[in-house]
């Protein structure tokens, strides 16, 4: 199992022994970080049977629930966390899925790439559709199915009632603090209502 960046700035936004949902958690990565590090407990949800497989090797409790359909499975805070690292460009349901989160959750945790970063803008600009670390697909063969910038993401929560309680903007693995929508090739978000 590797270690992102990114699982470090999540780390310190759970306190230890916190539950946790990890939504299309993979492999199981962040869970077993978590749990490991903070001594989170709590459950990964997939659709994909490999990554299941996956999980479970790496001692990851995982259930196979298709996120499109929502969490009924799931009662009214019953998490302290619900965790989307780089899945939300993935979804149809955006808004569902994030009212979703903070009703199974105390708080939201989310990461995506962010569209409006300058190297994305600039690709568009020569013709082409960005292809990036944080958008490492073509634009024919992406799971994405959201491209959204961090001041489209910003708007929704404000139109949605959804407060923003801290904000980390990344290039590639490097913190980013001003002109972040330009600056960041990836946001992320600790949210709540």
């Amino acid at each position: 199992m590797s270690t992102r960046f990114d699982f470090e700035v999540i780390a310190r936004w759970v306190q230890p022994g916190d539950t946790a949902l990890d939504l299309g958690c993979g492999d199981g990565s962040l869970l077993a970080f978590l749990r490991d590090t903070r001594q989170v407990k709590g459950y990964g949800v997939e659709a994909d049977p490999e990554r299941l497989v996956a999980c479970i090797r790496n001692g990851v409790n995982v259930l196979q629930i298709d996120l499109e359909k929502g969490l009924t499975d799931f009662n009214d805070a019953q998490f302290d966390h619900v965790i989307m690292s780089l899945s939300l460009q993935a979804v149809h349901h955006t808004e569902k899925i994030l009212d979703e989160m903070l009703r199974v959750g105390r708080e939201a945790v989310v990461s995506f790439p962010n569209f409006g970063y300058w190297k994305h803008r600039q690709a568009i600009l020569n013709g082409r559709m960005p292809v990036s670390e944080s958008l490492p697909y073509e634009w024919y063969d992406t799971p994405n199915v959201r491209f959204f910038t961090i001041a489209d993401f910003e708007a929704l929560c404000e139109k949605r009632g959804i407060r923003i309680l801290e904000r980390a903007a990344f290039d590639d693995d490097k913190p980013v603090s001003g002109e972040a929508n330009f600056l960041a090739s990836m946001a992320m978000y600790r949210l709540a209502r």
